[in-house]
């Protein structure tokens, strides 16, 4: 297959924006976008593929399962064509459908069988199954990273609410008696303090599109060598 199947679909999105402009950039909230939503999504896939395959190998024995294994490959198809969809849509790259299950023989066990060597919806579901656990990684850090990031970088703006509404000076981050009994009380107040405060979250905040994209590199990696026609 040429690499002009996988090209990026930059006809219809802005080219990928610099270094400085990227955390308010469309394509970077894409990118996040992508992260967040494929947590529920390979949450319902993850939860399909173990099902479908548990049953149709414990069924196995007793040729019912193949009819589960059949619809096991089914719902890899499907799962894998969601996910076309998700990389098209907000990683912006392009990747070509694969082909239609060629039935050889006719009535319900030729479908079966079709659906047996059907190696698209096999890879469709392995997917499913390999890619869960870095769903969840991607889900996390994106998450942290993000509103971490968002929360440092404003807190100048709301600093004030600790030192007025309760009974710290500033935003409190320890507070404990050692050994001795001495206790040991420590809250940002200076404005040193809270500018350093500042840059700490502005530097989160412009690694968070390079952290995402980084983490989506592997969806599109896996979507390439599992997902893409053949």
């Amino acid at each position: 297959m040429s690499t002009a199947a996988y090209r990026a679909t930059t006809g219809n999105h802005p080219t990928r924006p610099g270094f400085w402009r990227a955390p308010i950039s469309r394509a970077a909230f894409r990118e996040l976008g992508f992260a967040l939503s494929g947590l529920p999504v390979a949450i319902l896939g993850f939860s399909v593929v173990v099902s479908l395959f548990a049953t149709g190998l414990g069924l196995a024995v007793t040729m019912l399962g193949l009819p589960v294994l059949a619809l096991l490959t089914i719902a890899g198809r499907g799962f894998g064509a969601a996910e076309r969809f998700r990389i098209r849509t907000l990683l912006d790259l392009d990747l070509p459908d694969p082909r239609e299950v060629t039935v050889g023989r006719e009535g319900a066990w030729g479908a079966i069988t079709a659906r047996l060597a059907d190696p698209v919806g096999w890879k469709g579901a392995f997917y499913q199954f390999a890619m869960f656990p870095w769903a969840i990684l991607s889900f996390t850090l994106s998450t942290v990273f993000f509103t971490v990031g968002w929360a440092l970088l404003l807190f100048p703006a709301y600093q004030w609410v600790f030192g007025r509404y309760t009974d710290w000076d500033g935003y409190r981050v320890a507070n404990w008696t050692d050994s001795h009994g001495v206790h040991h009380v420590y809250d940002i107040t200076s404005p040193f303090q809270i500018a350093g405060v500042s840059l700490i979250g502005l530097l989160l905040v412009l690694l968070t599109p390079q952290l995402v994209r980084a983490l989506n590199g592997a969806n599109r990696l896996a979507a390439r060598a599992l997902l893409a026609g053949r």
